[in-house]
């Protein structure tokens, strides 16, 4: 048993709970903002403290050598619950780091309507959910999740019944899909009256077609701010790798694969026609969460390398233009497509931001996505070429549609206001943390590429013992073949 320095993760979940509890006693809104983001920072620091601990006290010969190489973990009535691992370590950070900036951003318009509460409730389940390997207990926190949102279309006085089916049978599934998994007992090869429920239950939370409209009615129906937190950690991406993925057999794989990979298109597409700004946000983010789930049916290094480095790319870059499109509806109301709105003059930053990561998520060279859709790409061309080709048709459509966005939004004509719509001192932080973050990573992405690729080992070693193969060493993704 291996064991961190300080109870960092008990800290980082416990701490949005009495967050939670302290700000539901705070009438005043602006101080429930300011209360909010004092646990949403404590939070985060934590969350950064857990993962360097992690990456100081992990030697990794001995990390791979051990049975036991995943278990820096917490009891919890007697079991091991609450873990950091190679996947975990850095998606800790990035979901505290969404909740983080997505409190410090939200301005006095719209503090009135974003419940603090809900929000840091969200954050303790989400950051216990990717802190967990127990399969019921991620079942548990997925389930739990999806209340706040639930909760909060409810007080806006919202019609939930989209919501309520998809996410509704979203935990039926999983409820059943696992019961069935165990009934069956540790066998090699598990039934698709096993696979298949906890498969469609990650189709629905992923919103790949056909199961995707509820996402899309709860961008239009409940603040961008619930809608992005809900969906931009990909938890979907999270329950198919630690509950499908280890105990599918290649041919279940190769299905998920092909229903994200028309996803990744068929959203893509409908991205470049939106003209509304929420509905054009959803479609993109659709596309490029779709593309994580492609990479995981290649079940090879190169491939599920590229895709655990995309969904970091993807968690960054859209997390960060969904906060630069919402903080221009704080001063705009919702964005249209239909015409241009000439924002530009007004608003330089936003529009720098929005495109820096706009361009990010697609895989632009200099940035955070390039090395992990490369990395994609080279994987899913190797198992499937035609997968490959796909692929860059998707990401090749949703660069057309940030850029036609971006015309749309900041271009083509003069706005005239009576009021100033500059950029405010908390948006400029997060604006220039998120540049800073993913230029960084493009930069210098050999730590990131390094850290994914050990993740992707210890996965693919996991499911091979899980499915009684023999485990094959995996080949070792360098800076040398990147460049190459």
């Amino acid at each position: 048993m291996i064991e961190l320095h300080l109870p960092w993760i008990e800290l980082m979940i416990l701490l949005p709970l009495c967050g939670a509890a302290v700000v539901s006693r705070i009438r005043d809104p602006v101080a429930a903002r300011q209360s909010a983001l004092v646990f949403t920072g404590l939070a985060l620091f934590f969350a950064v403290g857990a993962w360097l601990d992690f990456d100081l006290t992990v030697d990794t010969s001995r990390y791979h050598a051990a049975e036991d190489r995943g278990l820096f973990q917490t009891r919890l009535i007697g079991r091991e619950v609450f873990t950091i691992d190679q996947l975990s370590a850095p998606l800790l950070p990035l979901v505290a780091l969404l909740f983080f900036l997505t409190t410090i951003t939200t301005l006095r318009t719209k503090i009135r309507r974003f419940s603090f509460v809900l929000t840091l409730v969200s954050e303790a389940i989400l950051l216990a959910t990717f802190a967990c390997r127990e399969p019921w207990v991620i079942i548990a926190g997925l389930a739990m999740g999806t209340a706040p949102p639930y909760l909060e279309l409810r007080a806006r006085g919202e019609a939930t019944r989209a919501y309520v089916a998809h996410l509704g049978l979203f935990v039926v599934l999983l409820v059943v899909g696992w019961s069935i998994v165990e009934w069956e007992g540790s066998t090699a090869t598990h039934s698709l009256w096993a696979i298949g429920p906890l498969l469609l239950a990650v189709m629905i939370r992923s919103g790949i077609a056909p199961f995707h409209c509820w996402m899309i009615d709860l961008f239009d129906r409940a603040t961008f701010g619930t809608a992005l937190l809900f969906v931009t950690p990909s938890a979907g991406a999270y329950a198919a790798i630690r509950l499908v993925w280890e105990i599918a057999p290649n041919g279940v794989l190769l299905g998920l694969g092909i229903m994200s990979l028309v996803t990744a298109v068929y959203a893509a597409g409908m991205a470049l026609i939106q003209r509304e700004g929420r509905r054009f946000f959803c479609y993109l983010f659709l596309s490029h969460s779709a593309l994580v789930l492609v990479g995981l049916e290649t079940t090879t290094s190169l491939g599920l390398t590229g895709s655990l480095c995309v969904w970091l790319a993807v968690g960054f870059s859209l997390a960060g233009f969904g906060l630069t499109m919402r903080a221009l509806e704080a001063r705009r109301g919702r964005l249209s497509l239909a015409e241009y709105q000439g924002l530009y003059d007004h608003t330089p930053n936003l529009a720098m931001c929005f495109l820096l990561t706009g361009l990010a998520s697609v895989g632009f060279p200099g940035t955070l996505g390039f090395v992990g859709m490369e990395l994609l790409v080279d994987g899913a061309v190797e198992a499937y070429p035609l997968i490959g080709v796909a692929v860059v048709v998707a990401a090749a459509l949703s660069g057309i549609a940030v850029l036609h966005a971006y015309f749309r939004i900041f271009t083509g004509t003069h706005y005239f206001s009576t009021i100033s719509l500059k950029i405010g001192a908390r948006e400029r932080y997060a604006v220039l943390t998120l540049a800073a973050l993913i230029l960084l990573g493009g930069l210098v992405p050999q730590p990131g590429v390094h850290s994914r690729h050990l993740a992707a080992e210890e996965l693919l070693k996991d499911r091979a013992k899980a499915l009684g193969e023999p485990v094959v060493a995996a080949e070792h993704v360098g800076h040398e073949e990147i460049v190459e």
